[in-house]
């Protein structure tokens, strides 16, 4: 969490219930008034970007990264890791590496989805 995402959920914890569900009324509005003249709208399907046929692990990352916009990054940060270090510590082919990473991105994608839906229900 960034900083000035901690210091907007110490204030919101600081406010009254009332306050709290104004505040919470207000980002909606702003959020929609954005999205309403295409401003800051983060995409909510994976982005269509290719894999090349040569790619390292930290391309194929970084390309992951932007294919999926939506998903936290920080929540993806322990399984990025982990293939990262089974690449160049245990020495885990990069290709084997990289169809994993596909696999894990995918996975917190579909977890989104499960999340967002029951959000909405």
């Amino acid at each position: 969490m960034s900083g000035e995402s901690k210091k907007l959920l110490r204030l919101f914890r600081g406010l009254s219930e009332a306050r709290q569900q104004a505040l919470l009324e207000y980002a909606a509005f702003l959020a929609a008034r954005d999205e309403a003249e295409g401003l800051n709208v983060v995409p909510q399907e994976p982005l269509p970007i290719p894999r090349p046929e040569q790619e390292s692990v930290v391309k194929a990352i970084q390309r992951l990264m932007a294919s999926y916009p939506m998903l936290d990054r920080n929540k993806l940060l322990n399984d990025t890791s982990a293939q990262m270090t089974r690449h160049l510590i245990h020495g885990v082919p990069a290709l084997e590496v990289i169809d994993e990473l596909e696999i894990i991105f995918r996975r917190h994608y579909e977890v989104r989805l499960e999340e967002s839906s029951k959000e909405t229900q």
